[in-house]
């Protein structure tokens, strides 16, 4: 039988379905368990997803906070059928190393997206390479940020960016909020590129790099990549897998 990990995030509606399912199904500690069912919203799955990163376990989620996109649909019944049923989808993050003068670079995975974010009233300033080679000379604007596909419709659909399917081998880049140059939408990159952003003017333009959950502030230089080493499984139930749901978010109007 299928040992489940059964986590919720700390709201009433997912702290009572843990207790019902725990109930229904029993209950393993993280360590022992086959799979982690994640109770709560999107915000939680990130959360259990960097918390197990480099476990190796597939992670089913049942949708018990807001918008849910990353979560199956909430039901108590046939636990045990529908993960045995559900469908795999692998995700790879976003592996940022970023700069600042003088110190060691901090790493970290981002699930959803990096994001480079001005820190006062001024505009950023950015140059941008790809693969060495510079592609914009200096870019002003409040921010900008390299997506994976499952985050293509988080953070970056809000700011304009193209929602990119599963398996396209595409990362969306996109600035937030461009000034100069004022017409330019950003662009969808090989994933086996690496993405180098250099801060200009970095004293008067203070910049803060942003990865899922941690922040570096006062960047002068930020390295992105895919993290192809880093493999992450997501259940869903059949008909309703990831690569669908990011489809049909193209038609929602």
């Amino acid at each position: 039988m299928t040992r489940l990990a059964i986590l919720a995030a700390q709201n009433e509606a997912a702290r009572a379905a843990q207790e019902a399912l725990a109930a229904r199904y029993g209950a393993a500690e993280p360590d022992s368990a086959d799979v982690i069912v994640a109770l709560g919203g999107d915000g939680f799955m990130l959360e259990t997803l960097h918390r197990f990163m480099n476990r190796g376990m597939p992670v089913y989620g049942m949708n018990r906070g807001s918008v849910g996109f990353l979560m199956n649909d909430w039901r108590e019944d046939d636990l045990p059928e529908r993960i045995a049923a559900a469908q795999a989808s692998t995700l790879h993050p976003l592996r940022m190393r970023a700069f600042c003068n003088g110190t060691a670079p901090v790493e970290a995975l981002a699930i959803n997206e990096v994001s480079l974010l001005r820190e006062s009233r001024q505009a950023a300033k950015v140059r941008i390479l790809v693969d060495g080679k510079q592609r914009l000379e200096e870019l002003i604007c409040d921010g900008i940020l390299v997506s994976t596909p499952a985050g293509s419709t988080a953070y970056n659909l809000s700011a304009h960016g193209p929602i990119v399917p599963l398996g396209a081998n595409l990362l969306p880049l996109t600035p937030i909020s461009a000034f100069r140059p004022r017409r330019w939408r950003g662009a969808l990159l090989p994933a086996d590129v690496e993405v180098v952003f250099e801060i200009l003017e970095r004293d008067k333009r203070p910049v803060a790099a942003v990865a899922d959950y941690t922040e570096v502030r006062d960047v002068a230089r930020v390295e992105v990549r895919e993290a192809r080493d880093v493999s992450l499984t997501l259940l869903f139930d059949p008909d309703h897998g990831l690569s669908e749901r990011i489809i049909a978010e193209q038609f929602t109007v």
